[in-house]
């Protein structure tokens, strides 16, 4: 029996088996590009996206388990945080997105999706996280260049432009 699931705002009508792994709809049948396969045991991060706001692994999780769910995107995150906010436009990018290109934060991608995924469910709870709170939130995400610096400025800077302070 065909499930009916709402990922970034539109519903889709998925044919895969209930336990088929959330990711593989996403990418497979959906056709997005944000979530990845990284490690497939829900360790490194790579596959997150947002159910109802909060962050699920999406390689272990079945698709008939958030059926009823508001799935978020990378894609989405834009439309995230600008429903959240109250703002009129959907801008382009999540103010994360942009200011992950402004620090530089990134070199191979790998862990692109996941820490934005995350950094903006964080600064979606907490528009003004403090670095220890960043590195608690940011735990579990695998970066492979190592680039957990930057990520952590990059989400200070969206912070700010999230607060209105830039």
């Amino acid at each position: 029996m065909p499930l009916s699931i709402r990922i970034n705002g539109k519903r889709y009508r998925i044919s895969a088996p209930s336990d088929t792994p959330l990711l593989y709809v996403l990418t497979n049948d959906i056709g997005l590009k944000g979530p990845r396969f990284g490690c497939g045991m829900a360790q490194c991060g790579s596959c997150s996206v947002l159910a109802d706001g909060k962050e699920i692994r999406s390689c272990v999780m079945p698709v008939g388990s958030v059926a009823r769910m508001e799935i978020t995107t990378l894609e989405g995150l834009a439309r995230f945080d600008a429903r959240k906010r109250g703002l009129t436009k959907v801008p382009d990018l999540h103010p994360l997105q942009q200011a992950i290109i402004d620090e530089q934060a990134l070199q191979c991608g790998y862990c692109y999706n996941g820490m934005t995924v995350k950094g903006a469910e964080l600064l979606a709870s907490n528009p003004n996280p403090s670095e220890a709170e960043i590195r608690d939130a940011m735990a579990g995400h695998i970066c492979r260049c190592g680039t957990y610096q930057r990520i952590s400025a990059a989400i200070k800077r969206a912070a700010a432009t999230i607060g209105g302070k830039t």
